[in-house]
């Protein structure tokens, strides 16, 4: 946080650095230019939070060398003069009855490779290749996977605000009742709890109790907790446009031996992952680490998913710690490492941390303890 209380601010010079990187990134990997339409990538790089459900054409065009372009309907172009980053761009408006792509068109040359922010509609996609079609199109995800990536000394304050939120999170829902309740009566705990501790939005509250811990993303239902359930919790969701996610598996009793068994395997797992980060190890280290464990243990095969993915101002996002990427680790980077084992119909366990590369290793944004938790 800041010296003030507030949390850090961003100026129209970070979104012009921002926006110039991206151009010069697009460059170095043979892009043409980016086009970028509404959703986050759009908010990181300018501030603007257009309306989520329009069918209007809005796209940030951007290209190394030229200044950047909004495309913007008419109707909404004073709330995008109105955003932060409006200084460092030119905003190029459009009336209903007229061709936005046509526009848009002529801020590009007529042929060359894009990349396309990933949430782009197909309806404007589709229009922009029979007005250009010279041009192909790439995601920025498979174009640009470490354009948001690398947080700067700013983002990593705001990362480590929403991780410090969904710990006193955690350190909260271990006090409150579970036996007897239904699995959405808790999450709805965990929903208030995150909003209380600071968080705007919330994306998921999972409380997966015995059986249903064996489903990694179990949807919450009306199921009874029971004493002797492991309970599978994982929340999390945006604090100041950045985002949280950890998860603990806990415990409603005396769990036996085979459940401790199975519970300090994955923390040793997840321990394993955590140290394999380092600046220059791949992102698929992170996870031969922590899947070693598991399956030296011969549970490997209860073992179902990535063991991590990136994490900014959404909370899944490029890197991911999976097998096969081999994607560099560098300074700056926040993911998560959340190695789990799931045993159908019977019980799952996962924990899970934000972690960020350091210039020396890794820190995690999570704190709370990683030993088993029993609850009542």
């Amino acid at each position: 946080m800041t010296g003030n209380g507030s949390p850090p601010s961003f100026t129209a010079a970070d979104y012009r650095a921002r926006m110039d990187r991206a151009a010069g990134d697009a460059a170095d990997a043979g892009l043409a230019g980016l086009l970028i339409a509404p959703g986050p990538d759009l908010v990181w790089l300018t501030g603007y939070a257009p309306p989520a459900a329009t069918e209007r054409l809005t796209l940030l065009v951007l290209a190394a060398g030229q200044d950047p372009v909004l495309v913007v309907p008419a109707l909404e172009a004073p709330d995008a003069a109105n955003a932060v980053g409006a200084p460092a761009l030119t905003l190029r408006d459009w009336t209903d009855g007229k061709d936005p792509y046509a526009a848009t068109a002529a801020l590009l040359g007529g042929t060359g490779r894009l990349g396309v922010s990933d949430n782009t509609w197909a309806l404007h996609l589709l229009a922009l290749q029979r007005t250009l079609p010279g041009t192909t199109y790439a995601a920025l995800t498979e174009a640009l996977p470490m354009l948001r990536a690398v947080k700067d000394t700013a983002e990593l304050e705001l990362m480590s605000a929403a991780g410090a939120a969904a710990d006193a999170t955690f350190e909260k829902i271990r006090t409150v009742p579970f036996a007897g309740r239904r699995e959405r009566d808790v999450a709805g705990d965990l929903d208030a709890l995150l909003r209380r501790f600071g968080h705007q939005q919330v994306d998921f509250t999972i409380v997966a109790s015995g059986p249903n811990g064996a489903n990694p993303h179990h949807e919450i239902g009306d199921r009874v907790i029971e004493d002797g359930d492991m309970v599978v919790l994982d929340f999390g969701g945006l604090k100041d446009g950045y985002g949280s996610d950890t998860s603990r598996t806990v415990h409603v009793g005396e769990p036996t031996d085979e459940e401790r068994r199975v519970h300090d395997l994955v923390r040793e797992a997840q321990e394993a992952g955590f140290r394999a980060v380092r600046p220059g190890a791949a992102c698929q280290d992170v996870d031969r680490a922590a899947r070693a464990v598991i399956d030296d243990a011969g549970y490997g095969e209860y073992f179902i998913h990535r063991t991590g993915h990136g994490i900014g101002v959404t909370t899944h996002e490029p890197p991911y710690m999976i097998e096969g990427e081999e994607q560099p680790l560098v300074p700056g980077m926040c993911f998560s490492v959340e190695p789990g084992v799931y045993l159908p119909g019977r019980f799952g366990v996962r924990i899970e941390d934000i972690v960020t590369v350091t210039e020396s290793g890794a820190r995690r944004l999570n704190d709370t303890t990683r030993e088993m938790v029993v609850v009542h």
